[in-house]
């Protein structure tokens, strides 16, 4: 199974024992996969036929994955009392699963057909009203239902559960819920803020697609929805991924230190030979000549132990400062004499 499947898993289990919660959870997975089919003629009913209203209404909920259906089941029963059976069936066009065998992908469905029922979740979900009128259920859910943190919490679980993914923390940070719309995208935006966590939107083909690469606000979402294990499980891919990063850091830049004082000393040497044999070190005064000379005999070693071989023994700058100063003369020798670097 993969990562994202595995915190869908997790989520699946996760119950809030408050029905506010519930409610919350349940009206963002009807956001994302309900469908709703009025009944014919419904809308010329009269008053006192108010018993009939529903009558041939479907309320349908359909998901690829089966964690949100039965997720949905469990929150029907919960919130409702409402036992119905979870229903499998191929949809769209045959794929290539099974070698050759022509099958198609399978979708997992609730389909609600009690008049009484799809009112009282509806309503319940606020996507109808009191007078039984109806909310376009792709439009953003109402604020009643969210306005508690631990009900922004469920409903963000609900959001990933229906439309969200995230790639294996072990190969790249990518957490992303499609939406079908702006404003769906827009909503959640706004809960993420509200825990101080920022993610992006991006157009993609028709869908508009929520998304964050930063390890600390996927981790912090994992934390928001409650997929504890989950997290503790990124979290640990997180620190490995880290740990490699901060290793292979130091080792170019030892790698590169050593390079720089490898070709330091190279010039260094080059300079010294070159006043040896153009300048000579009779010339030189007696505390640049003894540092030529302490290099020639240590050519790998550090400027600090270089200074401990001087008599009397000089820091880290104080050699720096006299091979810089052989370096200057050397170079000084080359313009007079023609000799190219």
């Amino acid at each position: 199974m993969s990562f994202s499947g595995e915190v869908k898993e997790e989520l699946m289990k996760h119950t809030p024992p408050a029905r506010h919660c519930q409610l919350a959870e349940l009206a963002s997975i009807l956001h994302f996969c309900g469908s709703h089919t009025a009944a014919e003629g419904s809308n010329n009913l009269q008053n006192e036929e108010k018993k009939s209203i529903f009558n041939g209404e479907k309320l349908l909920i359909q998901a690829e994955n089966e964690a949100v259906i039965r997720k949905c089941f469990t929150l029907l029963k919960k919130t409702f009392n409402i036992n119905t059976s979870v229903n499998e069936k191929r949809v769209g066009k045959s794929g290539k699963a099974g070698a050759g065998t022509g099958a198609k992908p399978r979708a997992y469905e609730i389909e609600l057909t009690d008049p009484f029922q799809i009112k009282q979740v509806l309503q319940a979900t606020k996507f109808m009203d009191g007078e039984g009128h109806l909310r376009d259920m792709k439009a953003p859910v109402s604020a009643i239902l969210i306005k508690n943190s631990c009900c922004q919490r469920a409903f963000l679980r609900g959001a990933f559960l229906a439309s969200g993914s995230m790639s294996d923390p072990g190969k790249s940070y990518h957490l992303e819920i499609v939406c079908t719309n702006l404003f769906q995208a827009e909503q959640i935006q706004s809960i993420l803020l509200a825990f101080e966590v920022e993610a992006r939107i991006v157009q993609r083909k028709k869908y508009q697609v929520v998304y964050m690469k930063d390890g600390t606000g996927i981790s912090d979402f994992l934390n928001i929805v409650e997929a504890h294990v989950s997290l503790m499980n990124f979290e640990n891919f997180r620190i490995v991924k880290e740990m490699r990063n901060s290793v292979n850091r130091r080792v170019n830049c030892e790698t590169a230190n050593i390079g720089k004082t490898v070709s330091a000393s190279t010039r260094q040497a080059e300079d010294i030979l070159l006043l040896q044999q153009k300048y000579g070190f009779e010339n030189l005064p007696e505390s640049l000549r003894e540092m030529a000379e302490v290099r020639l005999a240590y050519p790998d070693a550090p400027l600090r132990e270089l200074g401990e071989y001087l008599d009397p023994p000089v820091g880290k700058s104080g050699v720096n400062h006299r091979l810089r100063k052989l370096g200057e003369l050397a170079d000084k020798v080359r313009s007079q004499q023609g000799i190219k670097s």
